[in-house]
C-alpha cells in the first residue's frame, strides 16, 4: 500500500491524501498505489499542499500505518509533549503508531 503525505500551505499540519483532498488524521489516507507521484506533482502545483511524497504504508484495523519509523511520528506530532500532539478520531491511535 502507499499513501501520499506533505503539509498543509497554512499551518504546516502533516496532512494525508484521502482520494478527494486532505486531512490531518492518517486514518483518512488511501492507497494511491502507482498514482501517488501523479497525484503529488497536480495537487503542489496547484498550491494545495506543500512538499507532498508516497510512503510505503500497511492497512491494519485501525487504518493505514506508515511504514517507516519518521511517517510513524510525522502521524502522531510532538514526541517531546504529547499533549501538544494531534488528537486522532481514534483515541487508541498511539497503541500502535511507534
Amino acid at each position: 500500500m502507499k499513501i501520499l503525505t506533505g503539509n498543509d500551505l497554512v499551518t504546516g499540519d502533516v496532512i494525508w491524501w484521502t482520494g478527494d483532498g486532505w486531512s490531518r488524521h492518517l486514518e483518512h489516507a488511501v492507497d494511491v498505489d502507482g498514482q501517488g507521484e501523479a497525484i503529488a506533482a497536480r495537487e503542489e502545483a496547484a498550491r494545495h499542499v506543500n512538499t507532498p511524497y508516497v510512503i510505503q504504508a500497511e492497512m491494519t484495523g485501525e487504518g493505514p500505518r506508515p511504514a517507516h519509523i519518521k511517517d510513524r511520528i510525522r502521524a502522531v506530532g510532538p514526541t517531546v509533549r504529547p499533549d501538544l500532539g494531534l488528537k486522532p478520531a481514534d483515541p487508541t491511535i498511539g497503541d500502535w503508531v511507534i
